[in-house]
């Protein structure tokens, strides 16, 4: 088998990637390990920044998410029992972020490629990227029991933390930067519709809490637990009775509660490898760059690498120049190292370490007074939260 682009993953990069490929004349194959039930119902991110946004719909992709997904103008913040609204619009000359589910994303974007596009090819597990540093990288993998060979021009490995691309970099070509925090979210999805229109970021002395949705019926809600811990020691009511102590306010808002209908612990970590490219192998997503979710960063910060290799694949194709193909891994950890700064400063804001001090409690309600006091920190938030430029 050969073509231009060999993409390893069907999550939202790669496949956003080969319909950015299709549209711009550049064939391409997608291998993915799971089958399609699996990419199509996996939980991930909700959140879509502005930019996000604005590509899918530029890709045919938004028709289902401007008529399902949710726009969000701002976010709340809750602390000391207040709470302060961050009016995005005002503050970024109107861009807003859309909360729509990673799962949807893939349907759509799915449906596209296997309707209009090259090969999408399920429960075919990438093994190895071979000849990254050669004008003719091939991907081994595995399908239908055989073991079979795609022969590319470039690989793109959109496979994820765990996955082979990465692999292929030798590791005295590379740096890794990373951190892991001594806490982890246990999250929820709940029959119940959301109990504000807007997600609630809850700084609070027991701890962070999140007040998120999927859809108008269904909330999705976070809790700060010690790393390591197991999301069925916590039952339903214990879990409804926490998320209303670090919720509360001294208005008159309330919780509603409903059927808790899934539990998970999600890790947090941030992690960065450079460079993202070696020879003819581009790395995107997950398997260059891990944020915690604090920020909403992860599926938007893969969108803007899918977009980087698309606009200087279709640059080389036009004018015969690889100069931005060249500058793929610097033109993306600029934006890359500022969405990491985002999202560690939105942790260290909102979550209370293990062992805090009374000083770095009352350090952590001056940054968010500070924030609810002055436009231009408030600002600052804003124009973060709804997403870095791609260029």
């Amino acid at each position: 088998m050969r073509t231009t682009v060999g993409i390893i993953g069907a999550g939202p990069a790669g496949l956003l990637l080969a319909r950015l490929l299709h549209r711009a004349g550049i064939d391409s194959v997608v291998l993915e390990g799971r089958d399609r039930a699996y990419v199509e119902h996996r939980q991930r991110a909700g959140i879509l920044e502005q930019g996000t946004v604005d590509v899918l719909r530029a890709a045919g992709a938004g028709e289902r998410m401007d008529r399902e997904g949710l726009r969000h103008d701002g976010i709340e913040l809750r602390y000391d029992r207040k709470r302060h609204r961050v009016d995005f619009p005002a503050l970024t000359g109107g861009r807003s972020v859309t909360v729509y589910a990673q799962t949807e994303v893939c349907k759509d974007l799915i449906a596209l490629q296997l309707k209009e596009g090259g090969p999408l090819l399920f429960e075919a597990e990438a093994l190895a990227v071979e000849g990254a540093d050669t004008d003719a990288p091939s991907i081994r993998f595995r399908h239908e029991g055989r073991e079979d060979v795609i022969e590319c021009e470039y690989v793109v490995g959109c496979d994820g933390f765990w996955g082979v691309a990465r692999k292929a970099i030798p590791t005295e070509l590379t740096r890794v930067f990373e951190r892991t925090y001594p806490y982890a979210w246990l999250g929820i999805l709940a029959d119940v519709p959301p109990s504000h229109d807007e997600l609630v970021y809850a700084r609070h002395d027991r701890g962070f809490a999140l007040l998120s949705m999927r859809s108008p019926s269904v909330s999705r809600l976070y809790l700060q637990v010690p790393e390591g811990t197991d999301a069925d020691s916590w039952g339903d009511e214990e879990i409804w009775d926490e998320l209303e102590r670090r919720f509360e306010t001294d208005d008159d808002w309330t919780l509603d509660r409903g059927p808790i209908t899934q539990k998970s612990v999600t890790p947090m970590r941030s992690y960065v490898h450079e460079p993202m490219r070696h020879g003819r192998l581009f790395l995107a997503g997950d398997a260059a760059h891990i944020v915690p979710p604090t920020g909403a960063k992860g599926l938007n910060l893969a969108v803007g690498d899918v977009v980087t290799f698309a606009r200087a694949l279709s640059y080389q194709k036009d004018t015969g120049s690889a100069e931005l193909l060249d500058r793929y891994s610097e033109t993306c950890l600029r934006r890359i190292w500022q969405a990491e700064r985002f999202s560690y400063d939105m942790t260290s804001l909102l979550h209370r370490a293990p062992g805090a001090t009374p000083f770095e409690d009352r350090m952590q309600l001056a940054r968010l007074e500070r924030i609810a006091g002055s436009r231009a920190a408030e600002t600052d938030l804003a124009e973060a939260y709804t997403g870095f430029p791609f260029d």
